[in-house]
């Protein structure tokens, strides 16, 4: 079964940093892209960052310049490594990736993060 592990959530004080890790399983195939959304208290989910096979990144306006993301395909890993967090980071993470050969899109669980004093 393919599915998404993530890790790395916590709480943070403003202006410090954490790194999530997603962890891609039960296939030899690497995922095409993947990429981190967020889903804060009474909003929709929005895409965070995204990263291609080849490396091409995206990062939402509001993320531009503070989170990084990046991935070991060896591993079917994604990360993303957040600074200067704000409190209007908080929010559960949730990793997405899709595998065109398989015709198939997972999610993970989800990981709270709290930037909070």
């Amino acid at each position: 079964q393919v599915q998404l592990v993530e890790s790395g959530g916590g709480l943070v004080q403003p202006g410090g940093s954490l790194r999530l890790s997603c962890a891609a399983s039960g296939t030899i195939f690497s995922p095409n892209a993947m990429g981190w959304y967020r889903q804060a208290p009474g909003k929709q989910r929005e895409l965070v960052a995204s990263i291609s096979s080849g490396g091409t990144v995206y990062y939402a306006d509001s993320v531009k310049g503070r989170f990084t993301i990046s991935r070991d395909n060896a591993k079917n890993t994604v990360y993303l490594q957040m600074n200067s967090l704000k409190p209007e980071d908080t929010a559960v993470y949730y990793c997405n990736a899709n595998w065109t050969i398989l015709y198939l899109e997972r999610w993970g669980q989800g990981t709270l993060v709290t930037v909070s004093s």
